[in-house]
Order: C-alpha cells, then structure tokens, then sequence
C-alpha cells in the first residue's frame, strides 16, 4: 500500500547511497515501522545487529543532524496508531515492485531506440570489441561478452583491473578496437573512471551502461544509457542493466551481418559435442 508507514519510510531511504550496514538498519525500519519512530538509536541498534555509532552515520547519512532528528522526522512520517496494515508488502516483495519500476523507466527510455542503434552500430564495427566491468559490474560485463561472442569475432572482456588493465586497453586499441562497452555501476571504483579516461585518450569511444546519467563515469562516457539498480536490498540488484546488456545485443546483432551465421554454425556444434543437456 502506497501510503503505508512501511512505504513512507522505504521513499525516505530512495536517492541516497547507503553501504551494506547503513542499508541493513533501513530495512530493520521498514519491518519495524510502528515501533521505529520511538525507538532509542541504541534500541534501533539492538535490533538491527549494528553498532550504535553506525546508527548515527546512518541519520547523518540521510541528511540529518544526527539520530535525535531523524527521530522526529520517523514520528511525523509515521505518527501513532499508524500500524501497518496487514496486507503491507513485506521487503523482499518492495525490491521484486523496485526492480519492475526500473525495468518500466528503462522501457520508456527505450521508446527512443536511436541511442541503442547508435551504441550497437559502433560496438558491431569494433574489432576487436573491449568490454570493461570491474567489481559489481563484472558479472554483466563477463555475461554480455559471453553472448556477444557467438556473433562478434573478437570480444576482450576486461573484467579484473591493477596495473595490467590499462596495457589491455591499449592493446585493443592497437589491434584495432575503435570502439569499448563498460558496465558501471556502484560502487563505482575510481579504477573504472581512470580506465575510460585512458581510453579516450587512446582513441576509443565509449560507450557506457551506468546506474545513472549523473554516474562518476559520464564526464568519461561518449555514450552513456542509464539503467538504474535496486537499492531495496542489502546489495544493489541489476536486473535492468542486464536487460539493457542484451538490448544491445540484439542491436548489435541487426549490425553484423554474419551474425545468424554464426549462431546456426554454434548451434550445429552444439548438437555434434552433446554439449547441452536438453
């Protein structure tokens, strides 16, 4: 329910970044979202298993003075005998309705494709195609190179950083690339924005999948297409960067002409080695 105390005080955490234990303290709040309002910050520490100075960071992290003021902001966003109601959505069920919110705002910035087509046009022609993730963005840069590699001849995913990183870009760049794809999303390492910056400076365009147009990474980014994660949890979830990942996917492979090609040729392979179950 949209004006339930659970749902006030899940609007009063959206828009700020929260670590792991500042975010288990919120979601303490929401499931205690009767009591919370007259809850000492060492009582609010009890319950949530942290300490009581993280509790202090976590008012300050939200823009107040500290824990006193944030409980008297709690008790006019959730007044007395405001009970939840029972058929309020439990946390779990608020981060499934936050992720299919940002799969709906993705859809409507898909309503203009021309920055998908632009993206895949250029990502397609890069021989060969760099594709950088580091940290939490690994994992959609290590997916999207997996598949791009069925229909691109040369995909390089750039997934651990340290001081070889940079050589790597460079080595694309001298092979050829014109063109690199970087996942970022937070926390953003610094590593990430230093890498596109190199880069640049190399002669590459970039093209980015970040959680925000105001990401660390645009001043950085040629290209940048927004994607938010969900913050409802205790660590982000990506469902629509990943969507957006294979969106650009199915862009790229409008832009290689070989691409059914060579999806046949692996599916023929596929079936001679057994390799797949079904």
């Amino acid at each position: 329910m949209t004006d339930s105390p659970a749902a006030r005080l899940q609007q009063l955490f959206e828009g700020h970044r929260l670590t792991p234990t500042q975010r288990r303290i919120a979601h303490s709040m929401v499931r205690r979202a009767a009591d919370v309002p007259f809850l000492s910050s060492v009582e609010l520490a009890q319950v949530a298993g942290v300490s009581q100075p993280s509790v202090t960071r976590f008012a300050v992290a939200l823009g107040f003075d500290g824990y006193p003021a944030l409980r008297r902001h709690l008790r006019e966003v959730v007044p007395p005998g405001d009970a939840p109601a029972g058929a309020d959505l439990n946390e779990y069920q608020q981060a499934v309705g936050a992720e299919i919110e940002n799969l709906r705002r993705l859809g409507e910035i898909l309503a203009d494709p021309a920055p998908v087509i632009r993206a895949a046009r250029l990502l397609a022609a890069s021989r060969p195609l760099p594709v950088l993730g580091l940290r939490a963005a690994a994992a959609q840069a290590r997916g999207f190179a997996y598949f791009a590699g069925k229909v691109h001849p040369d995909v390089r995913l750039l997934d651990e950083g340290g001081s070889l990183l940079a050589d790597r870009i460079d080595d694309a760049r001298h092979s050829g690339a014109t063109a690199l794809l970087c996942f970022a999303l937070p926390r953003h390492p610094r590593e990430v924005v230093e890498a596109l910056g190199w880069a640049r400076d190399a002669g590459l365009t970039v093209i980015t999948v970040a959680d925000s147009a105001f990401a660390p990474v645009a001043a950085a980014s040629d290209l940048l297409i927004p994607a938010a994660v969900g913050t409802g949890l205790s660590f982000d979830t990506a469902c629509a960067p990943m969507l957006l990942g294979r969106v650009l996917l199915e862009a790229m492979c409008d832009e290689l002409p070989d691409a059914q090609a060579r999806l046949e040729e692996f599916d023929a392979r596929a079936v001679a080695r057994g390799l797949f179950a079904e």
